[in-house]
């Protein structure tokens, strides 16, 4: 048993290895493939893990993954919540090796064992709070061959792809192992090569950087903070200042004819945390900032409700005009924006109580930028998912099946300081753009800010905390795709069919030991 659990606890690290910053993409079957095999191989006695072991050796795979994954969590408030997310989180890896345990006698079993890793995830990414979607596979596929599966069925597909390359590979190894017929051994090899020949057959059909029906210019400010950490924007107005030089430092340069004029300018999440519609400064200077570079600016700020709520809003900028449409973030980020059972929670940390009182928004995510002075030319629509929001299906799938032609995700990750959080969440981007085939502007306060093209290339980025902005000419869709469509649906069928799988599983087991005169099989 011990040395399944370290086979297993090794997987784990092998999956975080797979993700950004790194380019290891090809490490996340391989790590599917060692976990599955901890759980089949037969030991010595001939025997394969019972229940009790199939979930001692799947929380062990998840605490592998998800513990060096998820450092960022802790970065300023220390390792408390840190480890404990790492340890919910591997709850539900534990019901995969369940799982496992249960299917892996079934016919077809690598089909099933990959969509019961496609139940879990979508498990983990709907409770508790609205669930953690941090970490399924398909966000550590930004640089692979199989990233073009997310256009045809979104990111479920891809996850349920990349795991069943991996179980694929375990049917490989553990038929070779157990002496089948050579056909046996090759069947395993074949799917897993087959899989990755689909994504790049997929590849051509990805649109490039400006294809779509008309083009334009989009622009990413990157202002930087005065500091790093939870107290990032103790200096609010120094922030909304930033964020404001860096936009009339890029108006400088289209002056001077070395940057096209933006039809549209993306600022960061918490840009101006100094309430803008209340704040008649905050207010003036940003309208000087649009008025000074010709284009509406969607602002990140802060909004303050009459009840001591806030809003983490997005605010269409349109010179002296002033505020028009807003996004009012959805998806609010638990422990972060506002605190659960906060009475019970600040028991264990005195960082609880920083948590905020934000309230989710509404809306389908989508606001509309005019493109020029003309008030008959055809405004830009844009799917705003901001930060978190990101990470979750719904919010960008909602927005493009609303209308929008391009993504923004302006950001903040001042919070999360030096860490791989950054990456991790650019990654999701990649994946978002050939998902719903649209350019996704990324602007964040402290960095990386990027332009991510619909095929997943990012074509221009910046640094780590340096004030910076981005130009680009990008291509403005209307069509989707299949995946913004049938993504949601196709995740249903996957859950639906894992967990299916289990069940029969659990039948088979359970008629199996009626039939030998023994109890379920639960030992180690």
């Amino acid at each position: 048993m011990l040395v399944r659990l370290l086979g297993s606890a090794a997987a784990g690290v092998v999956l975080f290895l797979s993700f950004p910053p790194r380019t290891l993409w090809f490490l996340a079957p391989v790590a599917v493939a060692l976990v599955v095999l901890s759980l089949t191989v037969p030991g010595r006695d001939g025997r394969t893990p019972g229940l009790r072991a199939g979930a001692s050796i799947g929380a062990v795979f998840g605490l592998g993954f998800f513990l060096p994954l998820l450092p960022w969590i802790g970065e300023y408030v220390g390792p408390v919540p840190w480890i404990a997310l790492s340890v919910a989180e591997s709850v539900f890896v534990a019901l995969f090796g369940l799982a496992v345990v249960l299917v892996a006698r079934v016919p077809l079993a690598p089909l099933w064992i990959a969509a019961a890793w496609s139940a879990t995830e979508w498990l983990r990414s709907t409770v508790p709070f609205g669930g953690f979607p941090w970490g399924r596979l398909a966000f550590g596929q930004s640089e692979s061959v199989l990233l073009p599966i997310a256009s045809v069925g979104g990111a479920p597909l891809l996850s349920f792809a990349v795991a069943l390359v991996g179980t694929a590979l375990a049917a490989a190894v553990t038929a070779l192992l157990g002496g089948a017929r050579r056909r046996v051994v090759a069947a395993g090899l074949i799917a897993a090569v087959a899989i990755p020949a689909v994504g790049l057959a997929l590849r051509p059909t990805l649109a490039g950087p400006t294809d779509g029906d008309r083009t334009v210019v989009v622009a990413a400010i990157q202002g930087s903070v005065p500091r790093l950490g939870l107290d990032f924007n103790a200096q609010r107005r120094q922030v909304l200042d930033n964020h404001v030089r860096e936009t009339l430092r890029l108006a400088d340069e289209v002056d001077a004819g070395r940057s096209p004029r933006p039809d549209v300018v993306v600022w960061p999440e918490n840009a101006s945390d100094v309430d803008p519609t209340r704040d008649r400064t905050a207010a003036d200077e940003i309208s000087a900032a649009s008025v000074r570079i010709g284009a509406p600016i969607l602002v990140g700020a802060v909004l303050a409700n009459p009840d001591g709520t806030s809003t983490n809003s997005v605010l269409v900028w349109d010179g002296a005009a002033g505020p028009g449409e807003r996004h009012d973030k959805k998806i609010v980020q638990p422990f972060g924006e506002y605190l659960p059972y906060r009475s019970f929670f600040r028991l264990f940390s005195s960082y609880a109580d920083s948590a905020g009182n934000f309230v989710p928004g509404s809306g389908d995510g989508v606001v509309h930028t005019p493109v020029s002075a003309d008030p008959d030319a055809v405004a830009l629509a844009v799917g705003v998912a901001t930060c978190y929001e990101v990470a979750f299906d719904r919010a960008p799938a909602e927005a493009v099946a609303a209308g929008a032609q391009i993504l923004a995700v302006p950001t903040n990750n001042a919070t999360f300081g030096d860490t791989e959080m950054t990456y991790q969440q650019l990654a999701m981007s990649r994946v978002r753009a050939v998902e719903h085939s649209r350019t996704v502007v990324v602007a964040a306060t402290s960095g990386v800010s990027a332009i991510v093209a619909p095929d997943g290339t990012v074509t221009s980025r910046t640094g780590l905390f340096d004030a910076d902005h981005l130009v680009a000419t990008v291509g403005v869709r209307s069509t989707t795709t299949p995946a913004t469509t049938w993504g949601a649906r196709i995740e249903a069928l996957l859950v639906v069919v894992g967990a299916a799988a289990a069940v029969v599983g659990a039948a088979r087991t359970v008629r199996r030991r009626r039939e030998q005169g023994q109890g379920p099989n639960t030992d180690d």
